[in-house]
């Protein structure tokens, strides 16, 4: 027997704060002027060495975020049996599809198709980027005889997307911070914000999920899900050095990566493995890590403080009566 989902029958009430927040959110990505940075890009502030950086790190979150919507999410929604949790997650799913969109505007911005093409390009064949994803993607699909594979697929959602996406997303806030490109850092602001919640909630799920399994397989599962981290960053060490090393940059990125590798693993409730504070972080690219409003004013932009109206009452003659 299939039953329908009822929003006024909920067995945890975070369901539906979630489900509310990721509503508020909600973004699409020609609402953000990109075109406002063409100006910058040409202008000959930024080195052709810059320029390069830039566009790989975007070309291979592109990859990430496509992976994660097409694969990802629907492998969490097809292990969940709880109907809440799978509407959230689909939520999330489209979402990551958006994100993927948002990289091609800002492309098809700064960039020629010619260009375009040379960096998916890139993507395919580059190792380092394929065995990131890979790596993720074998968790997803791990087949288990005990009732885990719902938590390792939770784990690896949030390693993807409170971990590895931030040696991309560094480098436009990097340059926003410098007050340049700020239009398409702003969509990666927004994207930060999105990955805030997904991050957050899936790793709650995943907290819950982790009580059902048996006692005798918890502390296995739970070092697995460690020596993935850890390969993962001897990964994302090896991606940053290739991208950032001439822009003497790789040590400052890596820095950035385990702070936000720390924040995953305490979404699932582990402890931090580097111990990274917000100390130890470039102060610009901090900024670009706090969700609260950028400084817009309604009619320029979007800025990721937007909020949509969800309560709208209808107006009357009485409401003008002062």
């Amino acid at each position: 027997m299939r039953s329908a989902i009822n929003w006024n029958n909920l067995d945890d009430d975070m369901y539906k704060m979630f489900w509310d927040q990721n509503v508020r959110q909600f973004w699409v990505d020609e609402e953000i002027p990109v075109s406002e940075d063409k100006q910058v890009w040409n202008s000959g502030e930024i080195t052709d060495l810059q320029k390069d950086t830039y566009e790989k790190v975007l070309a291979s979150l592109t990859l990430l975020d496509t992976e994660q919507g097409n694969l990802g999410m629907p492998s969490i929604i097809l292990k969940s049996s709880n109907l809440h949790q799978k509407a959230i997650f689909s939520f999330m799913g489209m979402m990551e599809q958006m994100h993927a969109k948002s990289y091609s505007t800002i492309f098809s911005t700064l960039s020629s198709d010619t260009r375009i093409d040379e960096l998916f390009k890139w993507v395919e064949d580059n190792e380092i980027v394929q065995a990131k994803i890979k790596r993720v993607i074998e968790f997803y699909e791990r087949d288990t005889s005990d009732n885990s594979g719902l938590y390792r697929a939770l784990c690896a959602s949030v390693l993807l997307e409170t971990f590895l996406f931030y040696s991309g997303f560094y480098y436009p806030l990097y340059f926003s911070g410098q007050g340049k490109l700020i239009r398409s850092a702003e969509i990666i602001s927004l994207i930060i914000r999105d990955e805030s919640i997904h991050g957050l909630f899936t790793g709650l799920v995943a907290q819950q999920e982790f009580e059902k399994i048996e006692p005798s397989l918890k502390e296995y599962i739970k070092q697995e899900v460690i020596d993935l981290m850890l390969e993962l960053h001897a990964l994302e060490r090896r991606y940053t050095h290739m991208l950032y090393n001439e822009l003497g940059l790789a040590d400052d990125v890596m820095t950035y990566v385990e702070y936000n590798a720390d924040k995953a693993l305490m979404n699932l409730g582990y402890d931090p493995h580097f111990n990274v504070d917000e100390s130890m972080i470039n102060p610009v690219i901090l900024n670009g890590i706090n969700t609260s409003t950028k400084n817009h004013d309604f009619f320029s932009t979007k800025g990721n403080g937007y909020i949509k109206s969800t309560n709208v009452a209808a107006i009357d003659d009485s409401v003008f009566d002062i």
